[in-house]
C-alpha cells in the first residue's frame, strides 16, 4: 500500500535539514509535536515553497521553477515565473492529499489543511471515491493560514488522525508569502482533477498529470494574495492528463473543465470576490479549473483539448494591480 504520511518524511526532513538556508523556523512544541513556519514570522524562499508543494503532494509528485511567455494582440509579449508539476497516482497525490479539503478549526485559530494526514483522518466524502485511505504512525498536514499552530491544534489534529502529538508535522504559510504563492500555483493538476469530481468523472481513471501554472506576485495582504494565485491558475494554468476511458466520454468531458465554461469566467478573482461580498461560496465552484486542458487518451491514442490562457486578464492581475 501506497503511504503518502511515510513518503512525505523524507521531503519534511529535509525542510528540517535546511531550514536556515530555506528560510524557514521548525519549533518542538511542548507536546512534542514539530511546527515548520514557512512565512509567518520568516520570509521563506522558491525552494522551500517548491519543497512545500511536493510535502503537499504526498510525496507523489515533482515541481520544479521555470518561466512562460504570454502574446497579446497589440502589445508586447510578457514573462511571470511559473512552476511545471508532474505526478503519478494523481487521484492519491492531488485529491488524496494536495486538494485543500480540511478546514482545521479550533478556538482562535483557523487554516486550511493540505496534505497526507488528510487521507489518515479521511473525514470528508470524497475518500469513497478515490477508495483509498493512508495508515501510518505519522501525520503531516500543510496549513494554509497566518497563525502559528500551538498545542490545542496538534492534539485535535492527533485525535483525528489517531496518532500520538509528538508524531505531527505540522507546515503552514500565508497566501501572501513566497512559499504560499508557490504551493498555490502548484495546485494546477489537482484544479482539473477536482472539476472532473465535481462533473462526475472517476478520477480513477487518470494515470498521470502534468501542468504550468505562472507565479503570482505577491500581494500585500491575503485577501489579494487569493485573488492573484486564482487568477494565476484560472487565467494561466494549463494541464495535461493521460486518462484510460472511451473517445466519447473524454469528448464530451474535456470541453467542461477549462475554468471558461463558469459563469464568473472573465473578471479578476479579487473583483468577483469583492462582487459576491466576501461570500466565497457565492463563486461558482466550476470556475476553479486551470485555464487550458489536454487529455490524452491511452487505450485510443487520441487527444482532447479545450480553453486557453487569458494573457490580458494575467497581466491586469498579476503585473499591473
Amino acid at each position: 500500500m501506497i503511504s503518502i504520511n511515510r513518503l512525505t518524511t523524507e521531503i519534511v526532513w529535509k525542510m528540517i535539514q535546511d531550514s536556515d538556508a530555506l528560510g524557514l523556523n521548525v519549533i518542538q512544541l511542548s507536546n512534542g509535536a514539530t511546527v515548520i513556519d514557512a512565512g509567518v514570522k520568516v520570509p521563506g524562499s522558491l525552494e522551500a515553497g517548491r519543497l512545500f508543494a511536493e510535502a503537499c503532494l504526498g510525496g507523489l509528485g515533482q515541481v520544479s521553477l521555470t518561466r512562460l511567455v504570454y502574446e497579446e494582440a497589440g502589445k508586447d509579449s510578457f514573462w511571470l515565473p511559473a512552476v511545471s508539476v508532474s505526478v503519478t497516482y494523481p487521484h492519491i497525490a492531488c485529491m488524496g492529499s494536495q486538494y485543500a479539503g480540511w478546514a482545521v478549526k479550533r478556538e482562535k485559530f483557523f487554516a486550511m489543511g493540505s496534505g497526507p494526514a488528510r487521507a489518515l483522518y479521511a473525514g470528508e466524502e470524497l475518500y469513497a471515491k478515490l477508495d483509498y485511505k493512508d495508515e501510518a504512525d505519522v501525520a503531516i498536514l500543510l496549513l494554509e493560514g497566518r497563525k502559528l499552530p500551538k498545542e490545542d491544534v496538534v492534539e485535535y489534529i492527533a485525535q483525528k488522525c489517531r496518532v500520538q502529538p509528538e508524531c505531527v508535522t505540522l507546515l503552514i504559510a500565508p497566501t501572501a508569502s513566497l512559499v504560499g504563492t508557490v504551493q498555490i500555483a502548484a495546485r494546477v493538476v489537482e484544479t482539473g482533477l477536482h472539476k472532473m469530481v465535481e462533473l462526475g468523472f472517476d478520477v480513477r481513471k487518470v494515470s498521470a498529470g502534468y501542468g504550468v501554472c505562472p507565479l503570482a506576485t505577491i500581494a500585500a495582504d491575503d485577501l489579494k494574495a487569493i485573488g492573484r494565485t486564482n487568477d494565476g491558475v484560472l487565467y494561466g494554468g494549463q494541464a495535461f492528463y493521460t486518462v484510460q476511458a472511451s473517445d466519447e466520454e473524454l469528448s464530451e468531458l474535456v470541453g467542461k473543465v477549462p475554468s471558461s465554461t463558469s459563469r464568473d469566467y472573465g473578471t479578476p478573482f479579487y473583483d468577483l470576490f469583492q462582487r459576491y461580498g466576501g461570500d466565497f461560496y457565492q463563486i461558482d465552484p466550476l470556475l476553479f479549473s486551470p485555464a487550458e486542458v489536454i487529455l490524452n487518451n491511452t487505450t485510443s491514442g487520441r487527444s482532447f483539448t479545450a480553453g486557453k490562457p487569458n494573457p490580458a486578464l494575467l497581466r491586469a492581475s498579476l503585473l499591473e494591480s
